[in-house]
């Protein structure tokens, strides 16, 4: 059957559609309140605030920007046929529709899945009216349907009707004579003869196989959008015998446009070069056992914990300056990168993280600088497995997304860690999607990655595209959507942080994470709702309860090497790390971390209180080897000379009961910039601040200690520096929130109630009132009417002016009045109110079916 066959059965259909629903409004107010509830719950945008009547919410549903955010949603077989419909006649019969999508051919996977896909448009109030009469909402219309300036999604152009409006009578009946077709007198006639030329196939077809060859590759060019094409003042012979009968029309002096039933034609009758009723499979790549997995994730996550301990670690007593625009500068997070011995990004990675966590964040004082929150320390003291769903639980709800650091914002400014513009509301359900995906594969399963951005695509063909709006998105004639998109990118970036996270274990989920992915997006995302955040705690506690027998178990010693090293043969329970890490140097990390002695780093030691003894009596007790002669030596011989040279305040000054000490740092050249001189046989002053003095001596090979001024040695401990506390950052919501049941129900109950107020039936009053307006009574009469209404115990219509001035319909039923007031069961709200009788600007009763 022809297009033009299926328009004339769209007529027919809409003459015997008495009983159909002439508007949206009407739609809604047929459906039941699961149908109305449903709509509130696909599109939350039309709570803000709640309709006062269904009309009211038709309204708001066909607004442009509520339209676009729900055709942002639909998956990419509900937007074909979206996108069918804006071609299609308005209203369309479902065989219209159905033929659009599957061609002469037909495809019983297309007829299998259409029916969902009108449902779906249905239920989110894009698509309205019975299956012979399927209307688009208009908006949705508009941002699909072809143009100029936006070529339709289907690559189609204009019907021959809209592109001959502007065409003069006399050129039609050439293009009618070209096509072999009879003249007419009529403009219109002439149209319609065209119009049944390009949809009959038969006489197509014969007028096609004139064609000549040339003129065929043209319409090949153009079949599949855009349909637009330059001509030149004198075109080329295949491109006049196109345009003399009609199968291109002129849109401008140079521009040529193919008709939608030429094309239609050509195309077999479908609207898509590739329509997709069902959403593409996660392919695996690889497959593993799933203990493997676990574990290999396990290992990542005791890798993530040792990496945000390290770097808030190095942070401790104040990390970098922040930016004035905000943020990280590239310098500072370059040394930060290299610290940690990663790349750049990935060090991004993981000061987001820890910012988004609670963790890190700036002391807010002039100097403004990074530091550790108090939170920081509240989390060291918990278990490994809590410490890591401390970290996972914050990433998945967190909008910042660090893979956007080092590129460029709309003005061209460098985007930098920590810093603004990094929040990416789509981020949230992206890696909840990308997980979920990863979920539905069988356990120690890897997806192919590529299958999965595929799947992704298909579920949000048009969001993140880089398009000004539906109608640039994925045309036919442009391919689908790009891979390198924001939400493309964002799941690529979700993978590999999952996988840096230890959620993933060699790209299979794994069971931990598993556990986690049972809390739904809306609470992950809500952590201020107090219902999301107790499920949220359940979800992470049991994800830290699978997680905790797979990390590896701290260990309470070191191995001692002769060479001047120790080997941690695994984690290091707290109070030995920390305390290594002051006596010695890391110097490779892994599986086992080695730990390397130093005259430095045993001066250090010595720094902070500790004596020789104390040094010895450390290493016997922590080493299961016994100490090496060689360190045992370096500690006496740091400790020996350790405090020989005392620095305090002048300036500073360096004392020493050995003069002879304090004459050869007078004639070596490297202490002139530290501006010494002798005031006594064992003091010398110097022209600089005592911490400079200290680092300058032992620059030159001594060991200089701090003094106190009482003259004693000064212990220098490291303080932690905090930032005052801080609040993790709350993520920035995409819209507003999913509604739960109660508001739900809430809201449509007062939109049935304040609909059956707003189309209630009123009695005619004495003096015909305007459509729309307040009924008005005099005073006398108001309270004469709603006096009568409490006695008989009926309802009547009021018009309402409140405090701030804002006016309202209502029907209430008054069960009381008195000293001024009306009280009474309002329809509209659905409750028990009062209304002073001053503010009643007139009262109406209703017709004898509406009580």
């Amino acid at each position: 059957m022809g297009i033009g066959e299926l328009d004339r059965e769209a007529h027919v259909a809409e003459g015997t559609g008495a009983a159909a629903p002439r508007t949206l409004a009407e739609a809604l107010r047929a459906r039941g309140d699961e149908g109305l509830a449903a709509l509130l719950r696909a599109r939350p945008d039309l709570l803000n605030p709640v309709p006062n009547d269904l009309t009211q919410l038709a309204t708001r549903a066909g607004t442009r920007g509520s339209v676009v955010r729900a055709l942002e949603r639909l998956d990419r077989f509900a937007l074909q046929t979206a996108e069918a419909l804006a071609v299609a006649p308005d209203p369309a019969p479902y065989p219209v529709l159905l033929a659009l999508l599957t061609g002469d051919e037909g495809d019983p996977a297309i007829e299998a899945a259409l029916p969902g896909a009108v449902a779906l448009l249905r239920e989110q109030a894009l698509v309205w009216g019975e299956d012979d009469r399927l209307r688009l909402v208009r908006t949705a219309r508009e941002l699909l349907s072809p143009s100029p300036q936006h070529p339709s999604p289907t690559g189609l152009g204009p019907t021959v009707a809209e592109a001959t409006s502007g065409m003069s009578p006399g050129r039609v009946q050439e293009i009618i004579a070209a096509a072999g077709l009879p003249a007419t007198h009529d403009p219109v006639s002439a149209v319609a003869a065209l119009t049944g030329l390009f949809t009959d196939r038969a006489r197509m077809g014969a007028l096609l196989d004139g064609a000549p060859p040339e003129a065929l590759a043209v319409l090949d060019r153009l079949v599949w959008g855009p349909p637009y094409g330059e001509v030149t003042a004198n075109p080329a012979p295949p491109v006049r015998w196109l345009r003399d009968r009609g199968l291109l029309l002129p849109v401008s002096a140079r521009t040529m446009v193919l008709p939608r039933e030429v094309a239609l034609h050509l195309r077999g009758g479908r609207a898509h070069r590739a329509p997709e009723p069902a959403a593409p499979e996660v392919a695996v790549l690889r497959e593993h056992r799933p203990q493997v997995v676990d574990g290999a994730a396990a290992g990542q996550a005791y890798t993530a914990l040792a990496t945000v301990e390290e770097l808030l670690k190095s942070w401790d007593k104040g990390g970098p300056q922040v930016l004035r625009a905000g943020g990280l500068s590239v310098r500072d997070l370059r040394r930060t990168a290299a610290a940690l011995d990663v790349t750049e990004q990935v060090a991004a990675f993981w000061l987001e993280l820890c910012h988004g966590a609670g963790l890190l964040a700036s002391d807010g004082e002039a100097d403004e600088r990074y530091a550790p929150t108090p939170a920081y320390d509240d989390w060291l003291d918990l278990p490994p497995a809590e410490r890591w769903a401390r970290l996972v639980t914050p990433w998945l709800a967190s909008t910042r997304t660090s893979g956007l650091v080092g590129g460029q914002d709309a003005k061209g400014r460098a985007l930098s860690a920590l810093g603004p513009d990094l929040d990416r509301a789509a981020a949230p359900e992206v890696r909840h999607r990308v997980l979920g995906l990863l979920a539905t594969l069988p356990p120690g399963a890897a997806a192919d990655p590529e299958t999965l951005f595929a799947r992704l695509r298909w579920e949000r063909p048009l969001r993140g595209a880089g398009t000004a709006g539906p109608a640039g998105s994925g045309a036919e004639g442009a391919g689908p959507a790009l891979p390198d998109d924001l939400r493309s990118r964002l799941a690529r970036w979700a993978l590999a942080e999952a996988e840096l996270l230890g959620l993933t274990g060699r790209g299979a989920l794994s069971a931990p994470a598993r556990a986690l992915l049972n809390l739904p997006l809306a609470e992950a995302a809500s952590p201020a709702d107090e219902g999301g955040g107790v499920e949220e705690s359940v979800a992470a506690e049991r994800a830290a309860t699978l997680l905790a027998p797979l990390l590896p178990e701290a260990v309470d010693h070191v191995l001692l090497q002769a060479d001047l090293t120790a080997v941690a043969p695994g984690p290091l329970r707290r109070p030995l790390a920390d305390a290594l890490a002051v006596l010695a140097d890391v110097e490779s990390k892994g599986g086992a971390t080695v730990y390397r002695f130093t005259p430095g780093s045993v001066r250090r030691a010595l720094d902070s209180g500790l004596t020789a003894s104390d040094l010895h009596d450390f290493l016997a007790a922590h080493s299961r080897t016994p100490v090496p002669q060689p360190l045992a030596y370096l500690v006496d011989d740091v400790a020996r000379r350790h405090g020989h040279l005392r620095v305090g305040a002048a300036s500073a000054y360096v004392r020493c009961d050995d003069d002879t000490v304090l004459g050869e740092i007078l004639a070596d050249r490297r202490s002139a910039a530290l501006g010494l001189r002798r005031l006594a046989p064992t003091v010398l002053a110097a022209q600089t601040d005592p911490a400079a003095l200290l680092d300058g001596l032992r620059a030159m090979g001594y060991a200089p200690a701090a003094e106190s001024a009482e003259g004693d040695v000064l212990v220098t401990r490291a303080d932690a520096y905090r930032t005052p506390a801080r609040t993790a950052p709350v993520p920035v919501p995409e819209g507003p929130p999913a509604p739960d049941a109660t508001l739900l129900h809430a809201a449509v109950k007062a939109i049935r109630a304040g609909d059956r107020a707003a189309t209630a039936v009123r009695r005619e009053p004495s003096a015909p009132t305007p459509a729309g307006s307040l009924p008005r009574t005099s005073s006398a009469e108001t309270l004469a009417t709603v006096q009568a209404a409490a006695m008989t115990g009926s309802a009547v219509w009021i018009g309402y002016v409140n405090a701030d001035g804002a006016a309202s319909q209502r029907v209430i039923a008054p069960v009381r009045v008195e000293g001024g007031f009306v009280t009474g069961y309002d329809h509209t709200a659905d409750e028990m109110r009062t209304y002073p009788l001053h503010r009643i600007t007139g009262v109406a009763e209703l017709a004898d079916d509406q009580v």
